[in-house]
């Protein structure tokens, strides 16, 4: 290859790249095409010359512009460490934020139905016969019983772990399965609500409901209002099923779904603080008081989370669904449905 007769046939072209590189101004769309044709050439370049005339001046030269050309054509890319902060700054947040109605509805129900299961159990005999022999009854509630030795029956690294690992398998069930129209959702939440019912009204009847509380509070503040931010959003995904609203059900779906993808990903840290909790300080020597406080203090940590991080996130427009880049391309759906409305058959135009 006759190095300087390459220099001179292409030189314009390079040139030219360069020029379209060095504007400030926002391309227009011949020019944007331009650059994208330009790019390719030179990158065709650069790999000539590389395999033919390695010479390192002008090797040197075209990998600078087809680096900056490449950039312009794909775009920077943002690095991982700022959409994770990102992420945990205004998706998630503001996802559990703009759900806050279906999983505040959703814990109100669970607890009052817990609340009279309780009661009921706590003073009725022969409901407890029902769910257990009086031995066993006793065996559970006893100091040093089956609740209270539980949470002590494992060391407390493997015990975060299967603890993290369970509640997280439950939350997921209660978000992806709510697209069957909210059924396995409306399950694990009557299944949650029954055993801690069971829970609260044996150990009421053995007159040690606050040793019950005292184990459960400290985890089970922030754990249970992650399962019930869960069902919250399981439920909406499948109240999406039946009600898209204005959009088609694939795209009230697509975007619901992404958002759940979202609090999914969330949750699962959620969780593992509360497992933490759990093998740490539940079984731990501390007195009572000082193992709820720590419960509450991560409980009112994650309210606040969402509703203050959570409310301005949602105000600048955030959803906890992905960048409007990633979506793909959508169709306008309001001058679509006209069109369909008025016809009877879908439009070639707007296809």
């Amino acid at each position: 290859m006759d190095v300087d007769l390459f220099v001179a046939s292409h030189r314009a072209e390079w040139d030219r790249l360069a020029e379209l590189l060095d504007r400030r101004a926002p391309l227009r769309g011949p020019e944007a095409d331009e650059l994208v044709s330009l790019y390719q050439r030179s990158a065709t370049h650069l790999s000539m010359v590389r395999s033919a005339a390695p010479d390192p001046a002008l090797v040197g030269r075209l990998s600078t512009l087809v680096t900056r050309a490449r950039s312009a054509v794909t775009g920077s890319h943002n690095p991982a460490w700022r959409e994770v902060g990102l992420f945990f700054s205004h998706r998630f947040p503001a996802a559990v934020y703009l759900n806050r109605r279906w999983w505040l509805a959703t814990a109100l129900v669970t607890i009052v139905v817990s609340g009279l299961l309780a009661a009921w159990i706590a003073t009725d005999a022969q409901v407890r016969a029902g769910i257990a022999a009086p031995e066993e009854v006793r065996a559970l509630t006893e100091p040093g019983g089956g609740y209270e030795s539980y949470y002590s029956s494992n060391p407390a690294g493997s015990f975060a772990a299967q603890v993290w690992t369970n509640n997280a398998w439950v939350a997921a069930t209660c978000l992806f399965l709510g697209v069957v129209v909210g059924i396995p959702v409306l399950w694990a939440l009557w299944e949650n609500a029954l055993n801690l019912g069971i829970g609260a009204g044996l150990m009421s009847s053995a007159g040690r409901l606050d040793i019950f509380l005292g184990l459960v509070s400290p985890h089970g503040l922030l754990e249970l209002t992650a399962v019930f931010v869960a069902a919250g959003t399981g439920l909406r995904l499948g109240w999406t099923v039946i009600s898209p609203g204005p959009r088609t059900r694939v795209a009230a779906l697509a975007e619901q779904g992404r958002a759940t993808a979202a609090i999914a990903l969330g949750l699962a840290c959620v969780l593992l603080v509360s497992g933490v909790i759990e093998a740490f300080v539940t079984p731990s020597p501390l007195p009572i008081w000082a193992r709820i406080g720590i419960g509450s203090a991560a409980e009112v940590a994650f309210v606040a989370y969402v509703f203050v991080l959570g409310l301005r996130a949602a105000r600048a427009g955030f959803t906890g669904d992905v960048d409007a880049s990633y979506r793909g391309d959508r169709l306008p759906e309001s001058a679509f449905r006209h069109a369909v409305d008025r016809s009877g058959e879908v439009p070639g135009s707007v296809l």
